[in-house]
């Protein structure tokens, strides 16, 4: 009985995510942070498995930043929202897909408030009209990018070249799966799993070999929590959340951090420094960090791609302890060259984190 009951449950945190013919929309602060995960999704989508994924350089950031800080109106930012779905109907798609975890959020609590309220989403529809000219429309599936990873990570073990498996042990990796909160903790069935048992990342760590570490803060926010960050004089807010975070995690030694949300790894990376330079400590083996990977880098990893095309040269937290334990080969002086080959500079050494 209570086996049944939880499979109920369960069954209402399940998600349509639809076969093909996409319209992608980018994140306004993923490429600054990591690069090449973006690109890297859609090298995988089209290229990988062959799926019609499309975006229009007229797209714009969602307005998600500037909400979440109090800077514009909720309106303004439907309108903006609704240019955007209105280009997704221009261009012949239905189903719309977000790389941002925030815009995610955000295209959710718009499509939920125009239910609630019809006569405000004829506001902003005429308030579009009168703005871009464009038609009114709404997505038939809106999901995140980390929902097709997701759907298709059985298809992407199958093309593995490496997996998620120490070579040294032969035990799978242990890894912390992060997901970002704006993904389910607000609208937990427009997420896979819910809020409390999200499974768009675990499915994929298990389908490539890996092992999920559970701890105590699994749950618990990045830190970066917009007003937490974007106003300096909180950043020590920021910092606390992320520093209880690793302080919970330590004692299961976990290998890597896998996340779907633009901030979390920024944040997860970038904080393990600066808890490294004031107080000291670090959450890896033999005194350095734990690396943080977005889940098209750990997807382009298995696959094979170079770990400099990936962008993993960006990160502040090291990556090679977890390449030697994939047994991924690279080229270490490939680390710091550009496309091109120009040597693009190397970043002054990290002294806390033992750097070899």
């Amino acid at each position: 009985m209570i086996y049944e009951g939880k499979k109920r449950i369960w069954s209402d945190y399940q998600k349509e995510i639809p076969d093909d013919h996409y319209f992608y929309v980018r994140s306004c602060i993923r490429q600054s942070f990591f690069p090449a995960s973006e690109a890297t999704f859609l090298d995988i989508t089209r290229n990988k498995l062959n799926k019609d994924i499309f975006e229009t350089e007229h797209h714009t950031t969602c307005g998600g930043i500037a909400y979440h800080s109090d800077t514009i109106p909720q309106e303004t930012v439907m309108t903006i929202i609704a240019r955007q779905f209105a280009l997704m109907k221009k261009y012949g798609y239905e189903n719309y897909v977000s790389s941002c975890i925030t815009s995610f959020g955000l295209y959710c609590e718009t499509l939920e408030t125009w239910r609630e309220f019809p006569e405000l989403e004829a506001k902003i529809a005429d308030n579009l009209k009168k703005t871009c000219n464009l038609e009114f429309a709404k997505p038939k599936f809106l999901v995140h990018a980390s929902d097709l990873i997701y759907k298709y990570r059985d298809l992407i073990a199958s093309q593995a070249k490496y997996k998620l498996i120490n070579k040294y042990s032969g035990k799978p990796l242990r890894v912390i799966e992060h997901i970002g909160c704006h993904y389910s903790k607000m609208f937990p069935s427009k997420g896979v799993g819910g809020a409390e048992y999200p499974y768009v990342l675990v499915g994929m760590i298990e389908a490539w070999g890996g092992e999920i570490v559970d701890y105590p803060e699994r749950r618990h926010c990045c830190g970066f929590g917009f007003r937490q960050y974007l106003i300096q004089s909180n950043r020590s807010y920021s910092l606390t959340n992320t520093y209880k975070k690793f302080e919970s995690m330590k004692p299961f030694k976990p290998d890597m951090i896998i996340t779907n949300c633009p901030g979390c790894p920024y944040f997860l990376d970038r904080w393990q420094y600066v808890i490294a330079e004031t107080q000291g400590k670090t959450y890896g083996e033999n005194g350095k960090g734990v690396p943080v990977f977005t889940y098209e880098e750990v997807a382009g990893l298995v696959m094979g791609y170079n770990p400099w095309d990936l962008g993993l040269q960006t990160h502040q937290v090291e990556v090679e302890p977890l390449l030697d334990k994939m047994g991924i080969p690279y080229d270490p002086k490939e680390k710091y060259l550009g496309k091109n080959g120009k040597d693009l500079g190397k970043p002054e050494i990290v002294e806390c984190f033992n750097n070899r």
